[in-house]
């Protein structure tokens, strides 16, 4: 048998062409369809295949959108689990460390104190009101940030100890695997539900637009396709790659109007303590009413118009349109590519014609960091409500000081009087 350490240093001169083989996933398609689709060629079979289940998917996502905000959350949830299942999968396999002692458990054990983190901040955050009247909550609010680092410095000193003679460099190896997954799933999953906060048109609009791009640039690649978009990826075309292009930024301004038409869609997502319930009731921003614009000059000649009504919302739908199609497939291309460095076709084979369920959100976790930037750098401003939460936690006395100091600068901006008393 040859020894570990000697066989990580032929690892180390290999070149990527010699990577260690992954067992290929096992076709997971249901027989029904197998025998349904059998006397069709490879490439229709798959192309139906995945145009069913396809269909599958977005019924299954209306309904859940349905359901409200909570089961959104929770789907996030599920698919940030099974996307690091499958990626952790992948490094136990390709480095061979099902034996690592220890480290199946603190690869799992770790991403329970990064959701820890980051769950609790979105409570200190979004449910200040609930968590008031909760002592036991309290305190873990207060010192949430202490508890988290505590934790994973738990998992941290594990790993020390862990550590074998002969083992290191591979232990190391996942250590560190283990910690750039959970960059790439867990991080960007809690974007994806910061801006389900903003309201679900935030959430609803981007990740639709990405599955748009997606589906049509794929059928416009099999039945135009011709030319080679890129090594990665050598089934995508750039006819596929245009032809989704401009379907994303139609079908992105169209959804884009009719969901600004209803509360539900636009409101904020938020929690009434007294009903226990997540509400959208609000009165739609600007961004969500009704406005005339100026048809540009070169633009009135070939449609008609002088002027047309719209949501402001829709200006910014062409912006996230864009990114989900001209920089969202990168994040497919660096699937790709780790794919092709590991020698595996797909992630898992969870969903059949489809791949793992890293195979179809490997674009919405690039397009979820984009979308949380873009509301933070053009959209959001100081929200009065939730300064108001975080006001009603402080102490008496410290409310007191805020109230003192606030009324001094308003009346040294003239907006008060210094004889106002209260």
């Amino acid at each position: 048998e040859v020894d570990l350490e000697e066989r990580l240093c032929e690892l180390d001169l290999k070149s990527d062409s010699d990577v260690p083989d992954v067992p290929p996933p096992t076709d997971s398609t249901p027989e029904i369809l197998k025998r349904a689709l059998s006397g069709l060629s490879a490439r229709w079979k798959n192309w139906w295949i995945r145009g069913i289940l396809s269909l599958a998917m977005i019924s299954g996502f209306f309904l859940i959108i349905y359901l409200g905000s909570f089961m959104l959350m929770l789907l996030v949830l599920s698919i940030q689990v099974k996307c690091y299942h499958e990626i952790i999968t992948i490094g136990y396999r390709v480095y061979h460390s099902y034996d690592l002692p220890w480290f199946r458990s603190l690869s799992w054990y770790f991403l329970l104190c990064v959701n820890y983190f980051f769950y609790g901040e979105t409570v200190a955050d979004y449910f200040a009101t609930f968590v008031q009247r909760r002592e036991q909550l309290q305190f873990l609010i207060r010192y949430h940030r202490f508890i988290s680092f505590a934790l994973y410095l738990t998992g941290f000193c594990m790993f020390v100890l862990s550590l074998v003679k002969k083992h290191y460099r591979l232990q190391f190896y996942m250590f560190a695997w283990t910690h750039v997954t959970l960059l790439i799933t867990v991080t960007q999953s809690h974007l994806v539900i910061q801006n389900l906060f903003e309201g679900m048109i935030w959430f609803l609009v981007p990740i639709s637009s990405v599955i748009c791009n997606d589906i049509t640039a794929y059928i416009f690649g099999f039945f135009f396709g011709r030319t080679p978009l890129i090594k990665l990826s050598p089934k995508k075309t750039w006819e596929g790659f245009i032809g989704g292009f401009f379907s994303t930024v139609v079908f992105g301004f169209i959804f884009s109007y009719f969901l600004a038409q209803h509360q539900y869609f636009v409101c904020p997502v938020e929690y009434n303590s007294e009903t226990n319930r997540f509400v959208t009731e609000c009165e739609p921003s600007e961004l969500f009413q009704m406005k005339k614009y100026s048809v540009p000059p070169l633009l009135q000649a070939v449609l008609g118009w002088e002027t047309v009504h719209m949501y402001p919302f829709q200006m910014h739908s062409f912006a996230l349109s864009i990114f989900a199609s001209l920089i969202g497939p990168f994040g497919g291309f660096f699937a790709s590519g780790f794919k092709r460095a590991f020698k595996i076709k797909d992630f898992a084979d969870t969903i059949p014609g489809h791949g793992g369920i890293m195979d179809r959100f490997d674009c919405q976790y690039l397009m979820a960091t984009f979308v949380h930037v873009y509301i933070t750098s053009f959209i959001r401003g100081p929200n009065p409500s939730k300064l108001l939460k975080q006001l009603l936690i402080l102490q008496p006395e410290q409310q007191l000081s805020v109230y003192k100091t606030l009324k001094s600068h308003l009346v040294e901006k003239g907006i008060l009087q210094p004889s106002l008393r209260g």
